[in-house]
């Protein structure tokens, strides 16, 4: 059975595009007009990945991605708006969102991000093998449950992802470009998603994130996780 994506949108011409766009590469659409709706059936349907508007009736997206975000719902979400201010994308991405595609777009853009997203999720959910301990953090590969000594931290499926590089690769300098194609698929760089992820996971994991302990900044270079320091 293909892979079902959600799409949230109010706007009947954009849920149509979407639609087409899901269904020429393979995946199975469902579209809903609302975020009630669309808490709804994730509460209930396991989806691959999640197409969602902002301006919404009702709750806007923002509030649809918080909300799944706090119960638990990792899914990968593109938040898909006309608003094309920084500060959106970047409140967007704080929330949880994996990407941000701004209106009108690119159906072929469209399709490879939906691929590349809902392939690299796979690729981190299907990880086999035993638990990966580095310093004070243990990543369990099975269930993706990821702790700091005996306190589990919640981490989205991205940021474990991103954790699961460093852990992996301990010491090792990951440039924005390398981090980008790893955890997003997508060869165009976007700065603001990478520092992001870097400044949640370290408001997560160190002690005081202003001035981190693990995952060091190497200027001119990129980022890597200092165990040893």
């Amino acid at each position: 059975m293909p892979d079902k994506v959600l799409i949230v949108d109010d706007d009947t011409s954009i849920r149509k595009l979407m639609s087409k766009v899901i269904t020429c590469n393979d995946l199975t659409p469902v579209a809903v007009s609302n975020g009630e709706e669309a808490i709804k059936l994730l509460k209930n349907t396991t989806f691959q990945l999640i197409l969602l508007d902002i301006m919404l009736p009702g709750i806007d997206g923002f509030q649809v991605l918080k909300q799944i975000r706090y119960i638990g719902i990792t899914t990968p979400v593109i938040i898909i708006s006309g608003k094309t201010e920084d500060y959106e994308t970047l409140y967007g991405l704080d929330l949880g969102a994996d990407n941000y595609i701004y209106k009108p777009f690119n159906p072929v853009v469209l399709g490879a991000k939906i691929k590349a997203l809902i392939r690299r999720d796979k690729q981190g959910q299907n990880t086999q093998g035993e638990n990966t301990t580095l310093g004070p953090f243990t990543l369990d590969n099975k269930s993706m449950r990821f702790y700091k000594g005996d306190e589990e931290i919640f981490l989205s499926a991205k940021e474990l992802i991103l954790m699961k590089l460093f852990l992996e690769h301990p010491n090792q300098v990951f440039s924005k470009e390398a981090l980008y194609e790893q955890i997003w698929g997508d060869s165009v760089v976007d700065d603001n998603a990478i520092m992001v992820y870097i400044n949640r996971l370290r408001n997560k994991i160190e002690e005081n994130p202003k001035t981190p302990k693990y995952i060091q900044t190497i200027w001119g270079k990129g980022y890597t996780l200092s165990i040893f320091n």
